[in-house]
């Protein structure tokens, strides 16, 4: 079945979470090795992420603690840095390749606005702050599946997360490739579970054009 559509989860498949959790870490006055060894835990216990935010302040709102960062200046940020060094080269070789290419992740409607800024090369870009619906939930995948063109077997969604991204594709239709890069990346990447329902394994975006063509 030929390809018509790559569709890119955002952190730690198209960027580098290190900025995004060292924020966190200044906001809630603690060392950045010590939020980046909670998230670590959380994660090999199988937890969400935002757990790590919870061991260190019982009670954590992160809707609520978004915005007061927003208030006082030190909201989200985005820059050509936080992304990994394949991102845009990988990007700009599947589109070259005829290929169409969309971001769409967990993220808030404002991640959007700051990706849009970065000017990648991609045909849109959409998150489930502005979808108003996240992963696994089945509904954010047939939002994929009614954005992106083609069938859904000719639309490969691409990520680090077994659950999230990978197995809630595949359970929507869609073709996945697996990232081998950030905790859940190289964590699961063994898991008999996980290759069940990756069509591709990678380690880099740019190894996606030679595989889907």
């Amino acid at each position: 079945m030929a390809i018509r559509s790559v569709v890119f989860d955002v952190g730690e498949t198209l960027m580098d979470d290190t900025t995004f959790w060292g924020s966190w870490a200044d906001w809630l006055g603690v060392p950045r090795h010590t939020l980046a060894a909670l998230v670590g835990a959380v994660t090999a216990l199988g937890h969400d992420n935002a757990e790590a935010l919870r061991l260190i302040r019982p009670g954590f709102d992160l809707t609520v603690e978004r915005q007061a960062r927003e208030d006082a200046g030190k909201g989200e940020s985005i820059s050509e840095t936080d992304l990994y060094p394949d991102a845009r080269p990988g990007l700009a070789a599947l589109q070259a390749a005829g290929l169409w290419v969309g971001i769409a992740g967990n993220q808030t409607a404002r991640t959007a606005e700051l990706l849009a800024d970065l000017d990648l090369p991609v045909d849109a870009i959409a998150t489930s702050g502005q979808w108003g619906v996240a992963k696994p939930d089945p509904a954010f995948f047939a939002r994929v599946r009614d954005w992106a063109p083609g069938n859904p077997d000719e639309i490969v969604y691409v990520g680090d997360h077994r659950d999230n991204d990978i197995i809630a594709a595949k359970a929507g239709g869609l073709r996945t490739a697996h990232i081998r890069r950030g905790p859940w990346g190289y964590l699961q990447a063994g898991d008999p579970e996980l290759k069940d329902n990756a069509d591709w394994q990678i380690d880099s975006i740019i190894d996606l054009p030679q595989l889907l063509l």
